[in-house]
């Protein structure tokens, strides 16, 4: 049976130090781009459907270098942190002591809620991607977004996406068990 290949895209200075990167268009560092290589070689023996990018290029690179061909999805975008982008989570504690992006989301930004509302209309044009069958779709994009896209696949709430840690350049894997939609995979590196 066909399967859902999410891929975060690889390292960035500001990934590297933890600092909320949304719609900034921050690139790969070296090291990153070694790693998005390295993922291609993960991918070996798929049978790719159809691949999906977020537009930002930490995102599209990463794609590239692992030799895939992404169309652009800018439902794929990262969590917008609005007045958050850039800063660390200790840094926004400082300003607000108890806030969590899970359940406060972001002043001039999205929630989780919203952010649901964007991976919904991925997931629906993955499933009907899969219908015929021949093949897996994979999903290029970002840490948070990700998270969401997966606790909304498993028709949870997209706060649920707080449960699940993702790593740079890292691979999971969504599917079935029977008609359950299931992780089967999460956090490989």
């Amino acid at each position: 049976m066909s399967e859902v290949v999410l891929m975060r895209h690889a390292e960035t200075e500001w990934s590297r130090q933890g600092r909320h990167t949304g719609r900034s268009d921050v690139p790969l560092t070296a090291s990153g781009r070694a790693e998005a290589a390295a993922l291609g070689k993960r991918l070996a023996g798929r049978v790719v459907r159809w691949a999906l990018t977020s537009p930002l290029s930490r995102a599209t690179d990463t794609a590239l270098l692992a030799g895939l061909t992404a169309v652009p999805d800018a439902d794929l975008t990262e969590w917008d942190y609005g007045e958050y982008e850039g800063m660390t989570t200790m840094q926004i504690l400082e300003l607000r002591p108890k806030w969590s992006l899970w359940r406060d989301g972001c002043p001039g930004g999205e929630d989780a809620a919203a952010v649901g509302v964007r991976v919904d209309r991925v997931a629906a044009r993955v499933l009907e991607a899969l219908e015929g069958g021949g093949g897996d779709v994979l999903l290029v994009a970002h840490g948070h977004l990700l998270r969401v896209l997966a606790a909304r696949w498993c028709e949870l709430d997209a706060s649920l996406g707080s449960c699940l840690r993702l790593d740079t350049a890292s691979v999971s894997v969504l599917g079935w068990e029977r008609e359950t939609r299931v992780i089967h995979r999460w956090n490989d590196r």
